[in-house]
């Protein structure tokens, strides 16, 4: 596993999305890390230093795995830039067609009153 810069990170998994256009498999995974062993933060926590968490974003297509960690700083401008690439690689899922609640109503009003005028 590669521990990559932010950037250099978003620059992999673009590519990683454009490899398995066709077909494929991309998985990230999101999760809380203070990137220190179990030892160091409890020797930090009886010590009463505050640990520095961060979020540990890891991206594998089965073949290659990558990671980066991002802190609380950066957050704001990488998840825009992840969001980014996410919108642009998702072209196989459907969009659905939604609907007006109001027009909706009025519609299957519309419906119940020409259906009981052509009753009678």
């Amino acid at each position: 596993m590669v521990l990559l810069q932010p950037d250099p990170f978003l620059n992999e998994l673009t590519s990683m999305f454009e490899q398995s256009t066709e077909k494929g498999t991309v998985w990230v995974t999101l999760k809380r890390s203070s990137l220190k062993s179990k030892v160091q933060r409890n020797k930090m926590t009886t010590a009463g230093t505050p640990i520095d968490y961060r979020c540990l974003i890891r991206a594998t297509n089965g073949k290659k795995t990558i990671s980066t960690s991002v802190g609380a700083k950066d957050h704001q401008r990488f998840q825009a830039s992840y969001a980014t690439i996410l919108k642009a690689h998702m072209t196989a899922l459907k969009k659905r067609e939604r609907k007006d609640k109001k027009k909706a109503a009025g519609a299957n009003k519309k419906e119940g009153v020409s259906n009981s005028s052509k009753r009678a």
